[in-house]
């Protein structure tokens, strides 16, 4: 069930704990295994092998010049990952009974009720959009390579 922030702060923290485990263990075990690859790939660079050969610490090395470019991929399965939560959020709402935008478009799907059918389909496909964009931000703060605008 659900409770309200307002009405009881603690057991509403404390019925978010299933449905937030739900949702996060199945999205974090896909991020996990994407950055793990995405290292593993970055670490048998060639630049980083001469940057062992310089005597640079592993922890420089990893932090310094791996991650950040092991971390275009994963921003952007994040971003995808970010907006298919939205989909996915109908069943979780459904079994925890949680109002929200998933059960909505349910509940207005079952009604037939076309101009709130519309407005949450706009309202996730916005969702989808704006998270799209944040990963296309970060890809040019993670890459210096990567840059947006004119001729510089």
């Amino acid at each position: 069930g659900y409770v309200s922030p307002s009405e009881d702060l603690v057991e509403s923290l404390t019925r978010l704990v299933l449905p937030a485990g739900a949702m996060g263990f199945a999205l974090t075990a896909y991020i996990m295994r994407m950055t793990r690859s995405s290292m593993l790939e970055v670490l048998s660079e060639e630049y980083i092998n001469l940057a062992r050969a310089k005597g640079m610490s592993q922890r420089v090395i990893v932090l310094r010049h791996a991650l950040k470019n092991a971390v275009i991929p994963v921003i952007t399965v994040i971003a995808f990952q970010f907006s298919y939560a939205f989909g996915g959020v109908v069943v979780l709402e459904e079994v925890f009974f949680w109002p929200g935008i998933g059960r909505l478009t349910l509940t207005a799907i079952q009604s037939r009720d076309i101009p709130l059918i519309q407005g949450c389909i706009v309202v996730v496909a916005l969702i989808y959009m704006f998270s799209n964009f944040a990963a296309d931000l970060l890809y040019a703060y993670f890459d210096p390579r990567i840059r947006y605008g004119g001729d510089d």
